[in-house]
């Protein structure tokens, strides 16, 4: 029993000694050091390492935080998120695109040129920002590490080590970060969220970004050739505008082209035009982070009338009716320059609708129509005389035939016109007498139901990226409608801006006759000016 005590006595003095010993005091001193210094460069990094950048109009925010895996994430909000294998190593690089920067996207507007040098700049500002956001990183580091052991410790020495620890593990993550990054990464995306259908909806990304790229190249001259073609057919002896004439010009399905603005500044500016009608679809998602899309409204300088699409939510209503010359129409009627206008909004928001779906059933047309007859009902009940409606899909049309003379859509993204057909007269009473009917009197004769034509606008925004998925894009598209002062429309000029390659514009001035004195006169094409050899004829 003596000896088992003694052996344990033993034991116990042999590990005090060890653990007084010099070189084990100097190992646990070193280990809470680097615990220290390493615990705090973490949670100063995850709090503060982050900067604010502008790359092209986007204003983005660049974060690293600590990870066993790298790579880099970019947030789009509310669509989701893209992950990219950029990097190996143990910082994550995350960048969240924010809101677009009102004034660096007017820019881009009122310069469509702009458009190629802002996506030269775009590198060079995601280098500067990853830089700085690096030298932030490892300045954070060094001073969260230095605060912790200076508390803890209170010893200088310690202190210097812990900021020298954290100095080398952040220089070392980011060392090892730029030695294995990979440029490639780019063309591998992984995406989450909303974005997991991109490749399929809008189609290769880099085709997309070449055939912008030519594009926007074609856009200023595209948009001065407007003005030079305006010249021309405003000589056209079909049809002359008169002083008292009334210009609105009629765009649709916008869906985010910033350069759609400008195209209508300049239309609106030459041609002199008193208010603007759109029949909605002027974003692709209808998310809180497309609202800063409208802010451009003011710049037109004339009433914007606006019905909501179905790409359109009600928070992008509420944001256009917040413009100072915006008038948003939702089963409403206006008088506007002489003009009574009624509109209603899209009953469904559907952002993600295809034109290809098939949805099996009739309950979205039966939704579309009812719509259209509450509009109907509406002006019915107004007792007033309703010269124009607007709705956004043609399918709200039918029940406005013989109750306006004109119906303005959009969402087909392609350009028709045509008469709405006759409403059915209603079924007689099988329980009125059998007596023979006189003979209709002229009265009766005159209040037969009223011819209704329904033009349906092609895309002012070429369909967004969705129109740029193809070898050329689609066409912008819009119109101009021209007022006697009588509220009949008189004539229209269709203008179709061409695609990549030909910087041309193709307008159609078109004359209506509204009665016997006056026949249909056939559509005058007015020249077109390309920047290409072969010239397209009008459409």
């Amino acid at each position: 029993m003596a000896a088992w005590r003694r052996r344990v006595r033993s034991t116990a003095d042999f590990s005090v000694r060890v653990w007084k010993h010099r070189w084990f005091r100097n190992t646990r001193v070193a280990a809470a050091v680097g615990l220290v210094s390493i615990t705090a460069a973490v949670i100063g990094v995850m709090l503060f390492a982050h900067t604010e950048i502008n790359v092209g109009p986007f204003k983005a925010e660049m974060s690293l935080r600590p990870t066993v895996v790298g790579g880099t994430e970019v947030d789009i909000p509310p669509l989701g998120s893209l992950h990219l294998d950029s990097h190996r190593g143990t910082l994550h690089l995350k960048v969240a695109l924010g809101s677009l920067d009102q004034n660096r996207t007017e820019e881009l507007i009122d310069n469509p040129a702009a458009i190629s040098s802002a996506g030269d700049r775009a590198v060079d500002e995601v280098v500067t920002g990853v830089s700085r956001l690096a030298l932030r990183t490892v300045g954070l580091a060094v001073l969260s590490a230095v605060l912790a052991a200076a508390l803890i410790f209170r010893n200088v020495r310690r202190t210097a080590a812990a900021g020298l620890t954290a100095l080398i593990a952040a220089a070392g993550s980011i060392g090892l970060a730029a030695a294995t990054v990979r440029p490639t990464a780019i063309s591998e995306p992984r995406y989450e969220g909303l974005l997991v259908n991109a490749p399929a909806v809008v189609g290769d990304a880099r085709r997309i970004a070449d055939n912008y790229g030519r594009y926007s190249e074609q856009l200023q001259q595209i948009v001065s050739n407007v003005s030079r073609i305006y010249t021309t057919v405003s000589a056209l002896p079909v049809y002359e505008p008169a002083g008292n004439t009334t210009r609105l010009l009629h765009v649709s399905d916008l869906h985010l082209n910033p350069s759609s603005w400008g195209l209508i500044r300049t239309v609106v500016q030459t041609f002199d035009i008193d208010a603007v009608i759109d029949t909605g679809d002027m974003v692709d998602w209808g998310s809180s982070a497309e609202t800063s899309y409208v802010s451009s409204i003011p710049s037109l300088d004339v009433p914007y009338i606006y019905v909501r699409g179905n790409h359109d939510s009600v928070a992008i209503q509420t944001a256009v009716s917040k413009q100072r010359n915006a008038i948003v129409l939702d089963d409403k009627i206006i008088l506007q320059n002489g003009l009574t206008i009624a509109g209603i909004g899209d009953p469904q928001f559907t952002p993600d609708k295809s034109e290809t779906n098939k949805a099996g059933d009739t309950s979205g047309d039966e939704i579309l129509t009812a719509s259209g007859e509450r509009l109907a009902t509406t002006i019915r009940n107004s007792g007033q005389k309703v010269d124009i409606a607007l709705v956004h899909d043609p399918a709200m049309a039918q029940p406005l035939s013989g109750v306006v003379p004109l119906v303005l859509s959009g969402h087909r993204h392609q350009r028709s016109v045509q008469m709405l057909p006759a409403p059915v007269p209603p079924a007689p009473d099988p329980s009125a007498s059998a007596s023979p009917s006189p003979a209709p009197s002229a009265s009766a004769a005159a209040q037969a139901p009223m011819p209704t034509r329904l033009m349906i606008e092609g895309s002012t925004g070429g369909a967004g990226l969705r129109g740029l998925e193809n070898e050329e894009p689609t066409p912008l598209s819009l119109s101009v409608l021209y007022f006697d002062e009588n509220h009949d429309l008189k004539a229209y000029d269709d203008i179709e801006l061409g695609g990549t390659g030909q910087s041309n514009v193709e307008m159609q001035r078109n004359v209506v006759g509204l009665d016997d004195k006056n026949p249909p006169v056939a559509p005058t094409p007015a020249p077109v000016l390309s920047g290409s050899p072969a010239v397209q004829p009008s459409r």
